[in-house]
């Protein structure tokens, strides 16, 4: 059984190490244990900005297709509501840029957080038409003109719109409409192509985020969360795509999600923000992923429509959302659109911690506050489960001098050794595993809630006490880090002695293993895992001094 026990601490601490240095090598862009480099994809036949050919593709064009034509002169300009700040480009009437007014910078605090971003990243938003019959049509790269009008939101006015208007092209015009709402990071956006030509037109419309594959803001060397493109569809759920994956695809291979629906929405998800096309469900649409070049990708929906006679137009509606991933808000816009709020595999426990902190926080108003109280309710809930395991702790501290006379005595003969080792524990009552199995079951719901402070938006920026002004920064005078770390080397004080010296420097190097990662860790995680360490330490103190082993 001590044997048993020894393994399992050691592959916990191995894997550990191993996941460590795995998320240092990917930070570094390093190749990782899990997979080499990322290879260069070809980009030969898909040019370099997105740009739609149906010529490359045949009857069914990818939104990607051939080059760029010669760059041509736009101009921009700047839109202002209450909660975001977007730039335009005339260049396919396209929002080049979004700046989330009550979010700050995680690189320059005194600035607002930016999304959809032309400074340093390649990010935006895109829509145009394709034509199944390889007609020429309006497209992001077609050079539009902006209609005059207001470009601020005033007080007491609760929309703004933005209007576009296109030349002809294929004997198509397009008038593509922004509509902005207060105090809301949708934005509707309505498309009417109008047939002024002789002939019929076969169009589809495409909504399209590029974006390149780098880490938005500020990264971590030790936690990673995932940046990139997802899908959605009634039938498959919510399909996360890695750009390493679009990368190494090719002609041929199985599709990385879901290619044609009747429902579903196209996303580009990073750490706390998103960005999402929406449109109604009950209409056929595709779904496509692309590399279009060095570190670009593409993720589009497209919606084949019906036919324009000449004189016609066809109107579509979609609405483009761009903001933080408020679990309860997303919920209200499109089916499944919470889910770029991702707790992985721990989804079904992290839920209903969530709702749980967020009815604490809505009685207290502090999140650092409403995270303490979640963890002692925790506790309590598994407290006796934690009393049985401290007994059982107990148990084994006070048998542990037999224990370690007997390793020596009978040192050369470990059969032996076994056969005495558990005899005492049957007469005692003692099982070696006994303090294993509560943790074993509480972990799950411990890694939960991990991943509900990691991915609650809510926590950016979010005060708790004195030094401690963003529970999503890490710790700025490392007060938690040093007492998380004091907290873990008392619990092994409090532990049972191990027989084997090695085992013993083992169990007080892991604390300090893993505490070395809580100092850049977010204060909020470590505010966690200090509050569960304190409430075990106190418990099983009380248990120890009961028992007398103190």
């Amino acid at each position: 059984m001590t044997d048993m026990r020894r393994t399992l601490l050691w592959v916990v601490f191995t894997m550990s190490l191993v996941l460590l240095w795995d998320a240092w090598s990917r930070h570094n862009g390093q190749p990782t244990l899990f997979g080499g480099p990322v290879p260069a994809a070809s980009a030969a036949a898909s040019g370099n900005d997105g740009v739609p050919s149906a010529a490359a593709t045949g009857a069914a064009p990818a939104v990607a297709g051939a080059s760029a034509p010669a760059p041509v002169q736009s101009e921009t300009f700047t839109v202002h509501t209450d909660v975001m700040t977007a730039t335009f480009d005339t260049l396919g009437g396209t929002i080049r840029r979004v700046a989330l007014n009550k979010y700050k910078s995680d690189v320059d605090p005194q600035q607002p957080m930016l999304v959809l971003d032309e400074t340093g990243h390649r990010y935006e938003a895109q829509t145009g038409y394709i034509s199944a019959a390889a007609t020429p049509l309006p497209t992001h790269l077609t050079l539009m003109s902006a209609v005059p009008g207001e470009r601020d939101l005033k007080d007491g006015q609760d929309t703004l719109t933005v209007r576009f208007e296109s030349p002809e092209v294929g004997g198509a015009k397009l008038v593509k409409t922004y509509t902005f709402h207060r105090g809301q990071y949708t934005v509707d956006v309505k498309h009417a192509l109008t047939n002024v030509g002789t002939t019929p037109l076969q169009p589809q419309l495409y909504l399209q985020l590029q974006r390149d594959d780098k880490a938005p803001g500020v990264t971590s060397s030790f936690y990673s969360t995932f940046t990139g493109p997802a899908v959605y569809t009634n039938e498959k759920h919510y399909e996360k795509v890695k750009f390493e994956a679009i990368a190494k695809h090719q002609p041929g291979d199985s599709p990385l999600h879901v290619q044609k629906a009747n429902d579903g929405w196209i996303a580009m998800v990073q750490h706390y923000f998103a960005t999402a096309w929406l449109v109604k469900d009950g209409s056929p649409r595709e779904f496509r992923t692309t590399k279009i070049g060095p570190d670009l990708f593409t993720v589009a929906l497209v919606q084949p429509l019906a036919a324009v006679a000449p004189g016609a137009t066809e109107t579509s509606d979609a609405t483009l959302f761009v903001g933080p991933q408020e679990e309860k808000k997303l919920a209200t816009l499109a089916p499944g659109l919470e889910l770029v709020k991702d707790y992985g595999w721990f989804k079904v426990l992290a839920e209903p911690l969530f709702w749980v902190l967020d009815h604490i926080h809505k009685l207290i108003g502090n999140w650092g506050w409403s995270i303490i109280l979640l963890v002692v309710l925790l506790k309590a809930a598994f407290y006796w489960l934690n009393a049985n395991a401290y007994k059982s702790m107990a148990k084994m501290k006070a048998v542990n001098p037999r224990i370690m006379e007997l390793r020596e005595r009978l040192k050369d003969k470990p059969q032996e050794m076994q056969q005495e080792m558990m005899r005492i524990y049957r007469e005692e009552k003692v099982n070696p595993l006994g303090g294993c199995l509560p943790i074993f079951i509480q972990m799950p719901f411990f890694m939960a809630l991990y991943w509900v402070l990691m991915s609650t938006v809510e926590m950016r920026g979010a005060p708790w006490i004195g030094w401690i002004t963003d529970l999503s920064a890490k710790d700025p005078l490392f007060i938690l880090p040093v007492l998380m770390t004091m907290s873990s080397l008392l619990q092994v004080w409090l532990s049972p002695k191990q027989a084997d010296p090695m085992q013993q420097k083992m169990m007080w190097i892991m604390p300090l293993a893993f505490s070395f990662m809580f100092f850049f860790f977010p204060s909020g995680l470590v505010l966690y895992w200090l509050t569960n360490n304190l409430l075990s330490i106190a418990q099983q103190y009380v248990i120890n001094k009961r028992m007398g082993v103190l």
